[in-house]
């Protein structure tokens, strides 16, 4: 026969866990009472109810980040979760402050020191709760380092570090690439098989095809010069501040250089 469980014990679990009412009764039912063995109970029901969230698509979230002061440092996290109302929820900002915390003192990795946190809030929230992403830069010879976050909802943020930019310039810059998503710094960068295999993709296009066979060759090289490295390629981008440049012209001005960059996104 099943204990006889008083409301008061049943309201001092649901104080101590956040469960719902039913949830406490019947954890206490199944304990014979015994509040320790309850609170363990429903932590293993909703941890296994969150793995079996855990594959449900995040898109919302935020993305934070803190700078040094003097940008010899920056640290940036993306956390996602499913619907915005959780995203501005005081638990889930405070799991992601305490990620941006454990991330800037111990660097990238740390976060993973908070997955039984995280487990339990996406139980108490009833939401697929990720770490979906973490970078921390410290600056070398010169660098400094910047940081965007997309207001209001700061879904997408950039973490950058410059040579030879000031701090405005750096967050413009950053701003640029929340924008912009380049994949690579520099042409350079761009591994050789990719982009042989977007010259085959636009060399066997109809489009190139119904030019004279002389003339190809050129048109691809005009092809993969706007459509895949002025689209893909940071320093070939048209610069979002004035599109009369590319970055590296506006890069040319300071005498800026761009060491590094991270970007993240929760957004679906």
């Amino acid at each position: 026969m099943m204990a006889e469980i008083s409301a008061s014990l049943v309201k001092e679990l649901r104080d101590r866990t956040s469960a719902g009412m039913m949830a406490c009764k019947q954890a206490l039912q199944e304990t014979n009472g015994d509040m320790d063995a309850a609170i363990v109970l429903l932590r293993e029901k909703g941890m296994a109810s969150a793995a079996k969230r855990a594959g449900r698509e995040t898109t919302e979230g935020k993305v934070g980040y803190r700078l040094a002061d003097d940008g010899s440092k920056g640290t940036m996290v993306a956390i996602g979760c499913e619907t915005e109302p959780v995203s501005n929820n005081d638990e889930f900002l405070a799991y992601a402050k305490a990620v941006l915390d454990a991330v800037d003192a111990k660097g990238v990795g740390a976060e993973s020191e908070l997955d039984g946190q995280r487990v339990e809030l996406s139980a108490k929230l009833g939401e697929n709760i990720v770490a979906a992403g973490a970078a921390r830069f410290e600056a070398v010879d010169g660098g400094l380092v910047s940081a965007y976050a997309h207001p209001p909802a700061n879904k997408l943020g950039v973490l950058l570090q410059t040579r030879g930019a000031d701090a405005d310039f750096g967050r413009k810059l950053a701003m640029h690439i929340s924008w912009s998503n380049p994949q690579w710094i520099a042409r350079e960068d761009v591994p050789a098989d990719i982009v042989s295999a977007e010259r085959e993709i636009y060399a066997n296009s109809d489009e190139v095809l119904s030019k004279p066979e002389q003339a190809r060759e050129k048109i691809v090289d005009g092809m993969l010069n706007k459509r895949f490295f002025g689209v893909n390629v940071l320093l070939e981008q048209e610069w979002i501040h004035d599109s009369s440049k590319t970055v590296a012209q506006a890069l040319a001005e300071p005498g800026a250089e761009v060491l590094e960059f991270q970007r993240f996104s929760v957004a679906g």
